[in-house]
């Protein structure tokens, strides 16, 4: 039984990758759920390393190179992730982890909670890019069996918050500093 609460309905349906979109700024964005993760992680390492430390959330991207592949390298193997690319190069990944303490539990989706973490570089931002991503994500998650997605987000960030809604993520509390969300696939 899930921990957390979950809407009654599902959201969707989502677009799935891989697909290449254009973004509010006339750039041409391709969307990829990558198989392998050597596909993947040395340039979202480099898009990291690029990502302003400002817009960090709980500690999240970790700074400095070493750090951010160590972070990556730990989520990666049992993650399901979609990145954006513009001219090859990475400008946005979103991820979902498992919330679960036993990782060979992992067998059937649907009865795993999953974190959603998701960033686009900043000169990325304000196009359309993070609404992209996220249907990607959650569309590829839906096609896999993910059925149940969470989230927390800084009460004060409110392009956050409106973004999560429009895709269809509900409230499902709050505490001091964070709002939990979540949606069902």
């Amino acid at each position: 039984m899930a921990a957390r609460q979950y809407p009654d309905e599902p959201a969707g349906p989502f677009p799935a990758p891989p697909t290449t979109n254009e973004d509010g700024a006339d750039r041409q964005i391709a969307f990829r759920a990558p198989d392998d993760v050597t596909e993947w992680l040395e340039d979202a390492v480099d898009m990291y390393v690029q990502f302003d430390p400002t817009d960090r959330a709980q500690g999240i991207p970790p700074t400095g190179e070493d750090r951010i592949r160590n972070w990556l390298e730990t989520i990666a193997e049992e993650s399901v992730n979609v990145i954006a690319r513009h001219d090859g190069d990475v400008i946005g990944h979103a991820t979902l982890v498992p919330d679960t303490n036993d990782p060979s539990s992992i067998e059937d989706n649907a009865d795993i909670e999953w974190e959603l973490a998701i960033f686009v570089l900043q000169d990325y931002q304000r196009a359309g890019i993070g609404t992209m991503l996220l249907e990607h994500l959650l569309g590829h998650a839906s096609e896999i069996g993910i059925e149940r997605v969470w989230l927390t987000v800084e009460r004060w960030n409110n392009p956050a918050i409106a973004l999560y809604e429009r895709v269809g993520f509900e409230s499902t509390g709050t505490e001091s500093f964070e709002q939990e969300m979540a949606i069902r696939l």
